[in-house]
């Protein structure tokens, strides 16, 4: 089977991340995806993946492979993105950032709403927490934890003055081997390297971290893959058997 190229995005939040618009619905990051001839996408979340099932599901009647996981905070206030196949190993991730979020009550008139919907948009669940605080886990135990599930980790937007792994840390640290560094939709890759020589060792993804609707699919990569199975994008990311991601 030859490889084929497939458009995709994996870093999207959902209504349920209190900085998400409330129009970021299941429906509408599928029937977008369609429009935007994005065939993959990645559900992320703030420190939860209660939302992407559904995504899931409605991907499958519609020929779009989610690959569902979530954007952790790290105990260092490093983001970064975990992604697992299965249900089971999503219940676990799931299970794990419960356990580790600190019981911070949200305030939605101040940060936004965490609610998740079904398929008509009826709410049916609100999480307590506020979402986006860290975790009590550090970056390495994270990317552990993902690796126990058989997931992909990348470390997210790696050149935002922000939440990244640079800002906060200054470096990516040398016992860390994650699958990919995310870059955001206007780094010039080119200029990150030559400020950040070491940095070349590494692959590299482009995703959108889209919040609105306007800023969903405007951005992403390209997986040269022989098929839509999150195996396949795992190797892609991976630069392994000849798979390969290129940038847009």
């Amino acid at each position: 089977m030859e490889l084929g190229s497939y458009r995709g995005d994996l870093h999207t939040h959902t209504l349920l991340s209190p900085c998400g618009d409330i129009e970021m619905t299941p429906e509408f990051i599928v029937r977008r995806a369609r429009e935007k001839g994005c065939s993959i996408v990645g559900i992320t979340d703030h420190n939860t993946t209660r939302q992407a099932p559904l995504i899931r599901e409605l991907g499958m009647e519609n020929g779009i492979l989610v690959l569902c996981g979530a954007e952790i905070t790290t105990r260092e206030e490093v983001h970064c993105l975990g992604f697992v196949e299965d249900q089971e190993r999503l219940d676990m991730l799931q299970e794990y950032l419960s356990k580790h979020l600190p019981p911070i009550p949200n305030v939605p008139e101040k940060f936004g709403y965490q609610v998740w919907v079904d398929r008509d948009e009826n709410i049916v669940g609100e999480e307590e927490y506020l979402l986006i605080s860290a975790i009590d886990q550090s970056i390495e135990q994270i990317e552990s934890f993902i690796r126990s599930l058989d997931g992909i980790f990348v470390l997210a937007h790696i050149d935002k003055s922000r939440y990244s792994v640079l800002s906060q840390l200054g470096f990516i640290p040398f016992d860390l081997t994650p699958d990919a560094l995310e870059i955001s939709p206007r780094c010039d890759l080119d200029q990150l390297l030559q400020t950040h020589k070491y940095l070349s060792k590494y692959r590299f993804i482009r995703s959108s971290d889209a919040h609105y609707q306007e800023d969903f699919a405007t951005s992403g990569s390209y997986f040269h893959i022989k098929e839509l199975t999150f195996a396949e994008v795992a190797m892609a990311i991976r630069g392994q058997e000849g798979r390969f991601v290129s940038l847009n």
